[in-house]
């Protein structure tokens, strides 16, 4: 007898993910691999052999960190907003924790504790996005993903606005400092505080994850979620903090860098489908490869000089976004006609 396609199919699916994991390994041990000067790992038994194995061994941990929050908030943002476009810098999520971050910085309240970068930059974040969440409904009356999407986009650029009015009356040596970190920078300050940024970004990803059957249903629109049993004034800002705790701590460890939240979703939705209980954890995987690998080439493209990973993920991440949109409109266009 032949097997038929349903017991090949979880066979199928089982060496993909096998193939899948061999390959982020495999990713991971290159970028480990790769410096400035060659590639090869450095010689532990040296004093600066081990200290650049541990400078690269941080960067990675950061950058997968930074990378799985990132993508795994996009992820959610999108269904929830049901625009392909959405990420974390829609809402001004990532403006608000930038300014938290930066407020905190310019303060010097940074070496008090690795705990109160993340917490800043988290409140700040929360401030925002319960401002978005207020302004909306009472624009829109309801949960309306439109209205959250333009409320968000306004209000980000009034919390821009703020940073950079921050960035004028700072001092000199904080303004270096924050400009810097702005453009993206995963060289984290300790092991401590990348643990505790680390840990927020873990049980965002699990929280979210545990919310994946909310997120199918929201994907199919307000209604079909209402009448599923979808409690929108409860699981919605739910989902919704999830994703900004992510993106805060994220923000808080490396810095403002865009892109990965819309990049990632997308290609791994084509890879594994759209069920989020899928969708979800593999975005955070890949999504934590892809920040790690442009961290690898900002630094191995031009030595001695090092590229902001930002930079990187802007340039991948523009023309993305321009294709996106075409297509969007083109697709609309279609269906129009």
């Amino acid at each position: 007898m032949h097997p038929t396609p349903a017991s090949r199919q979880p066979h199928h699916a089982s060496l993909t993910t096998l193939a899948a994991i061999a390959a982020i390994l495999a990713v991971l041990f290159l970028c480990l691999s790769c410096g400035p000067a060659g590639f090869g790992l450095p010689d532990w038994k040296t004093v600066s052999g081990a200290a650049l194995m541990e400078l690269r061994l941080s960067r990675l941990v950061t950058g997968f960190f930074v990378g799985a929050g990132l993508a795994a908030s996009g992820t959610a943002l999108q269904a929830v907003l049901r625009n392909p476009l959405a990420e974390p810098y829609v809402l001004g999520v990532s403006s608000g924790g930038a300014l938290g971050a930066a407020l905190v910085i310019v303060l010097g309240l940074a070496a008090f504790h690795s705990f109160v970068l993340p917490l800043g930059a988290f409140v700040a974040a929360s401030l925002t996005l319960v401002w978005v969440w207020l302004l909306a409904h009472r624009v829109g009356g309801e949960y309306r993903p439109t209205v959250l999407i333009l409320t968000g986009v306004v209000v980000g650029s009034i919390v821009s606005s703020l940073l950079l009015l921050l960035l004028t009356f700072a001092p000199t040596r904080a303004v270096h400092g924050v400009t810097w970190w702005l453009l993206g920078n995963l060289q984290s300050t300790s092991w401590r505080l990348l643990g505790t940024a680390g840990f927020l970004i873990a049980l965002s990803i699990l929280s979210l994850f545990l919310e994946a059957r909310t997120l199918n249903v929201l994907v199919l629109g307000k209604d079909r979620a209402y009448h599923a049993g979808v409690r929108l004034r409860v699981e919605v800002p739910l989902i919704l903090g999830a994703a900004t705790l992510a993106s805060a701590a994220a923000v808080a460890l490396s810095g403002v860098i865009g892109f990965v939240g819309l990049i990632v979703p997308h290609a791994v939705r084509r890879l594994f489908g759209a069920n989020h209980r899928t969708l979800i954890p593999w975005a955070a995987c890949v999504g934590g490869v892809f920040l790690v690998v442009c961290d690898t080439l900002s630094r191995c493209v031009v030595p001695p000089y090092e590229i902001p990973v930002g930079v990187i993920t802007s340039l991948c991440g523009g023309p993305f976004f321009l294709y996106l949109l075409c297509s969007k409109q083109h697709g609309g266009k279609a269906s129009s006609s």
